[in-house]
This record gives structure tokens, sequence and C-alpha cells, in this order.
């Protein structure tokens, strides 16, 4: 497949007009309808019905307009980007992320360096804490947010906040120990999401539950993190199922397969099918750190560095 057929075929798919189409890729007729047959033969699928003199789009046409017009959209931000970049109008800094951190200081973080558009081009990319250090030595991102400590010196990494964790459980979950079997307010949604009047929880009550652990992989990551917190404290939780991602993880909660632990900002989530307990230790928490490269001189580096540095001292 080349790009040129997904941009053929999203100009026949606006106009459901070969002629039309045509016109607009500035070729003739015949060749853009060969491209399309060729393209439908590679996928092995119909992408388009025709009906009278125009076309309709099939069930796998609309699913791949939809999902084309995505990646190209981005292809195109990319290709600007670039473009800027080479020309010495913008700089590339790019930030690395666990999808946790963007419920706490990070899209703080983003506005800040947004607001002067015409200085840096900032790009995203969500990834678990090991392969923010990879990225950091390539090159490929500036700045890390994670939640696991690795030793390497080639990076600095800072300790920006000890997040603390809260258990999220199924909305309708079973009585807790020494609770009625009735069904009663415990177990019920507070009108803000977080459970309504849930007590802390031991950790011994939670290994004593069903654990959903992620992310799945790669490790070692924050799973690990939370498995050492029931081991300091001589518990071996009984994980029944493992998830890629945070929303997985949660999703899964709410069908009740079981419970997870999740940084306390994850409570700005406010889903109807998921309430959240705080947890009875003050062990339990996760770590926000924040790495970067040792030595790296970049002053737009250090004005991001600087503003982190500040929102945790004042939060602190």
């Amino acid at each position: 497949m080349e790009l040129r057929h997904l941009r053929y075929f999203q100009t026949v798919a606006r106009e459901l007009n070969v002629t039309r189409a045509a016109a607009l890729l500035h070729i003739a007729q015949p060749p853009l309808s060969r491209q399309i047959r060729q393209f439908e033969d590679e996928l092995g699928v119909p992408l388009f019905e025709r009906v009278g003199r125009g076309l309709r789009l099939t069930e796998a046409g609309r699913f791949l307009l939809e999902q084309s017009l995505q990646l190209t959209q981005r292809l195109d931000e990319m290709i600007e980007g670039t473009r800027r970049i080479g020309r010495n109008e913008k700089r590339w800094f790019g930030i690395g992320f666990v999808p946790s951190v963007l419920y706490g200081v990070l899209p703080d973080l983003i506005r800040e360096l947004r607001a002067d558009q015409s200085e840096v081009e900032v790009g995203l990319t969500e990834m678990i804490s090991v392969q923010q250090l990879e990225a950091l030595k390539s090159g490929r991102i500036d700045l890390g947010f994670g939640r696991l400590a690795l030793s390497d010196p080639a990076i600095v990494q800072q300790v920006v906040m000890a997040e603390p964790l809260v258990a999220a459980l199924p909305a309708r979950a079973a009585p807790r120990e020494g609770e009625g079997g009735d069904g009663g307010g415990r177990g019920r949604v507070g009108g803000d999401g977080r459970g309504g009047g849930d007590g802390p929880m031991a950790p011994a009550e939670l290994a004593r539950r069903g654990l959903i652990l992620y992310p799945a992989r790669p490790r070692p990551s924050y799973a690990d993190h939370v498995l050492s917190l029931f081991r300091a404290q001589g518990l071996q939780p009984r994980v029944v199922q493992e998830a890629n991602e945070l929303q997985t993880a949660l999703g899964l909660v709410a069908a009740g397969l079981g419970i997870t632990l999740v940084p306390a900002s994850v409570q700005r989530l406010h889903r109807d099918d998921v309430r959240y307990c705080p947890i009875d230790a003050p062990g339990f928490v996760s770590p926000v750190i924040m790495s970067y490269r040792a030595g790296d001189a970049s002053p737009f580096l250090a004005r991001a560095v600087a503003w982190v540095r500040r929102q945790a001292e004042a939060s602190g």
C-alpha cells in the first residue's frame, strides 16, 4: 500500500464520483479508476458500490475513510512540523509520559510550553518509564515523566511528587469484610464518582481480592512497583488479569473482574462504573519522576524543568 492510494481513495470517497475526484487530483479518470480497483484488490474487500451514476461507500469503505483521515491528518501535521523545524522556524521538543500523569502535572506543563507557539514544536509520546530512558538517550524525546526510578548515568531523574495510591473498585462491588450483604450505601457511587462513604482499605484486604495489574508489558514498570508495595507488607496479591493500558484496567474493574491500584489523580476521570477507596498504609504511594539527559544545556529544557520544580515546591 502506498500513501497515494489513500489520498486517491479519500478524494473519491469525499466526492463519490470518479470524474470529479480525478479533476481535483489532476489526473485522468481511467488511471484513477484503475488505482482504486488495485487498492481494493490489495485489501481484498470492495470499498465502493455503484449507485446509479455515482458511488456509495461500503461498510469497509466507511471504516477505512474514518481511520485513514486520522492517519493522513497526523502525517500532514508531522510533515509541516518537520518543514518548520528544518527552516529553523521552530525547535522540536519531545515529551514522553506514562498515561497516569495526564491527570496531574503534565497538562499544565503542556499549556505553559505551548504558550509561545512561535518558539518550539512540542510533541507528546505515550511510553512507559523504561522506554523513556532509551528515547532520551537516542534523542527522540527531551523530557520524560514516569513512575519508575531507574539508574543510568546518562539520565538525570528527579522525583516531582509522591502521589498516594487508591484502590479502584467496581461501583456495585461485593460487601467488604464486616459489612452486611443488603447492597447498602457503602457500595454506592457518590455524585463525584469517587465512591459513597468508603473508608480506607488495608493492604491485607486488598491482597485478598483479585488484582488487575497494568501494564502487562514491557517490564519493569508500574506493575512491579505495585507488587513490591504488597511484598513489603509481607503480602502476595492474587493477580487475576493483566492489562496493557490504565483505561483497560479500569474497564475490567467496572466489569467486576477485580480491583486495581491507581494514582489518586486518576479519580478525576469521574467514571460512573468505578469507585475509589483510600489505602490504609503510608507507603502505598507512586512517585512522579521527571527524567532528562545529563548535560543537556537546552534553554527550553531548563525552562521546563524549572517550571516543574516550582510547581512541585508549591504543592509540597
